[in-house]
């Protein structure tokens, strides 16, 4: 049987919410042990909510949301407010090779679980800090969440439509932030494999948008040019955006970016009159009309499905896609066959509909092993067998609600 990528790794999850959790759960997807260290005192707001389309959830364990970004992972309660909880937490960490934490910057010293305490206890250990702006600066002490992630770092303003306020994305720049949490990590397990030691990563989620910014930024710093939202629009390719089609809300994608494109599109319009007119004659002229361009683009669209104008632009080798709506996409046959979705079981809210691996390894298969855990269902693997707790000992620690 092949061995997982990172079998063998084991992560004191101290996150909660998207931009940590999922950063945690791609690693959990890889093979790591991860145990997330939770509480009923300081609930993770995913278990209760969810903040994209305000609905609340019944109790700590029927939330399909925290399902799906915690799939593999373990679960241990620990009340942090206890010093007996720092301890433990502490002896989690001394059998861990990551710690991973997405709180305020200083939340963690404050606990008595900073890095340099943390180094103390298991000096290789590699921890990650994930939080809005970072750990350092003016703006280390503001809190944050994925749309304030999103202004700051400008992807918002570059968003949308020109006619329309920016578009924070909402929680897709949580998820980013997390993508780029867990690279750093395996970065860190990288490094650590090759020279033995640890470290600290100080991750801004700010920044991890901003980069994905690079040629606007560079754009003001070498040009001083302000760039701006656009739409669907791109600086040189005509046509190039959404047009409607036929039926309710239905849209196409079209992008032609060569002149054997643009002549194989005239001919599957049937070559109309406005086709040949010198507006249109190459692409910098189709670039300057665009907006006369596309009513003429939307004028054909219009008469065919989303599906039909794809079949027929693809064949033809021009650029095409339809804007599926979630129904499509879930029931898309190539959708399907990739296995976005999977279908785990969960042990209160049942069968439920998750994504699946976001990638394939040909020689360490990522896979989903079981659905998000129920809150402290791994109390006794942890402290019993990884940690040696004798019973009486960790009854007393529950009757404390060191344990909670």
């Amino acid at each position: 049987m092949n061995r997982t990528a990172l079998q063998g790794i084991r992560v004191a999850d101290f996150s909660w919410l998207w931009a940590g959790s999922y950063a945690t759960g791609l690693l959990a997807l890889m093979g790591a042990e991860v145990i997330k260290i939770e509480s009923m005192t300081a609930v993770d707001q995913t278990r209760v909510m969810s903040f994209t389309i305000g609905k609340a959830f019944e109790g700590v364990e029927s939330s399909y949301v925290f399902n799906a970004i915690n799939l593999n992972k373990l679960s241990v309660k620990l009340n942090l407010k206890k010093p007996q909880a720092i301890d433990l937490a502490k002896r989690i960490v001394q059998v861990s090779d990551i710690v991973a934490e997405n709180m305020r910057p200083g939340t963690m010293e404050r606990l008595g679980l900073g890095y340099n305490v943390l180094r103390a206890v298991k000096p290789d250990i590699i921890m990650l800090s994930s939080s809005a702006f970072g750990g350092k600066g003016p703006q280390r002490a503001y809190g944050g969440y994925a749309p304030s992630f999103a202004c700051a770092s400008g992807l918002a303003n570059l968003t949308g439509y020109r006619d329309r306020t920016p578009n924070p994305m909402t929680g897709s720049t949580d998820l980013m932030a997390a993508i780029t949490g867990a690279f750093s990590l395996i970065m860190a397990l990288n490094y650590k494999q090759k020279t033995g030691l640890g470290q600290y990563i100080d991750l801004s989620s700010v920044e991890s948008q901003a980069i994905l910014a690079g040629d606007a930024i560079m754009d003001y710093l070498m040009n001083g040019r302000v760039q701006y939202r656009d739409g669907n629009r791109d600086r040189i390719m005509a046509p190039h955006n959404c047009y409607r089609c036929r039926g309710d809300d239905k849209w196409v994608s079209i992008a032609i970016s060569a002149p054997e494109e643009w002549n194989s599109f005239c001919e599957i319009l049937g070559n109309p009159l406005w086709t040949r007119d010198g507006k249109f004659a190459d692409a910098y002229e189709r670039w300057k009309h665009q907006e006369e361009l596309d009513k003429l683009v939307t004028a054909w669209t219009i008469n065919y499905t989303h599906y039909e104008v794809t079949d027929m632009l693809q064949k033809a080798g021009v650029a095409a896609m339809p804007s599926l709506s979630n129904e499509e996409i879930v029931n898309d046959p190539h959708f399907k066959h990739r296995g976005v979705t999977t279908t785990v079981e969960h042990p209160v809210m049942g069968k439920v509909v998750v994504f699946g691996v976001p990638w394939q390894f040909s020689k360490t298969p990522a896979k989903i092993t079981k659905a998000a855990p129920v809150m402290g269902e791994s109390n006794d693997y942890v402290f019993r067998e990884l940690l040696g707790l004798p019973s009486d000992e960790i009854s007393r620690l529950v009757d404390e609600e060191v344990i909670h």
